[in-house]
């Protein structure tokens, strides 16, 4: 009597491990998903940084473009929208006679809610 051995898996190993590639691939698909979300709200916030910090540049050098600082007209509070973002800035009454408080409040969608952050910045009038 002669024993044979086949090679080879069996109907139960092959159904394992196709459950468990299926597995395997949901989590990345899930992941890649999650992923590109983040880099569409990196995205929004990175816009609004540089809309932010060119707003606040520009403001300073209005500050500095008159003598005596800050006496231009056209250092005032604003409001302007621009690719889907809406800017407000607020120039306060001077918290000593050298300087002056700016907020901004920033508003625009990310993730296709609205959300708005607010920032603030002394600016120097010497």
């Amino acid at each position: 009597m002669s024993v044979r051995t086949r090679g080879g898996f069996t109907l139960i190993e092959v159904m394992i491990s196709v459950v468990l590639l299926t597995v395997g691939v949901m989590a990345l698909v899930g992941s890649s998903a999650m992923t590109a979300r983040m880099i569409g709200r990196g995205k929004s916030s990175t816009l609004v940084g540089q809309r932010t910090s060119s707003r606040f540049d520009y403001l300073r050098q209005l500050a500095a473009s008159t003598s005596p600082a800050c006496t231009s007209a056209s250092f005032a509070n604003g409001d302007t929208t621009a690719h889907g973002v809406r800017e407000t800035w607020t120039i306060t009454q001077p918290i000593s006679p050298n300087t002056r408080l700016i907020q901004m409040i920033v508003r625009y969608k990310a993730a296709g809610r609205p959300v708005a952050d607010t920032v603030q910045t002394l600016i120097l009038c010497k």
